[in-house]
């Protein structure tokens, strides 16, 4: 299980170059673009990059990983989050605790997509945001195109989930997916 888990270091996931690529400021933003947003999970939470920029903008942040070295790391960059181990297939929160659940470049790496996208669902109140790889050829950033998902596969998991709306928004090197309840 859980066999594609990211295992380099900290210091990679937050180098310049890749940081500049994720364009975190500007996911952040359009996450939070049209909504009345307070609480945030950040599923796959890694060293806490993402939550670090949410967590700047007001946002009360809480995350979980599968991999429990990348916990301190997040705690260290958001030092008011509660970061827990899970996976995102069994989410260790109630129904709506959140309003925004973001899942960055995870959903690709889940064993079980579609659990993972229904536990975001059942812990957002509001929205859940969704940051993965283009499914392109020859991309010499991320995964091979094996580990990515289609847009169109990403549209039936999504209505499988049960979400009302999909929203998806090309970025310079990834895509983020809006989704609503």
């Amino acid at each position: 299980m859980h066999e594609k888990r990211y295992d380099g270091t900290v210091e990679r996931l937050r180098s310049p170059d890749r940081v500049e690529r994720l364009e975190v400021e500007r996911v952040a933003d359009l996450c939070l673009e049209s909504g009345d947003f307070k609480t945030l999970l950040d599923v796959g939470v890694g060293s806490g990059l993402f939550a670090e920029s949410f967590s700047k903008r007001g946002l009360i942040i809480a995350g979980v990983d599968i991999n429990p070295q990348m916990l301190p790391a997040a705690s260290q960059y958001v030092p008011g989050g509660d970061f827990r181990e899970s996976t995102a297939e069994a989410l260790p929160y109630h129904d709506a605790t959140f309003d925004l659940v973001f899942m960055g470049l995870v959903l690709h790496e889940s064993d079980e997509p579609l659990k993972a996208l229904q536990e975001a669902r059942r812990v957002s109140r509001q929205r859940v945001c969704i940051l993965e790889w283009p499914y392109r050829e020859n991309e010499s950033f991320g995964p091979p195109l094996a580990h990515r998902l289609s847009p169109v596969k990403v549209a039936d998991l999504v209505k499988q989930a049960g979400f009302t709306h999909l929203e998806t928004i090309s970025l310079n090197h990834l895509v983020l997916y809006r989704l609503a309840k």
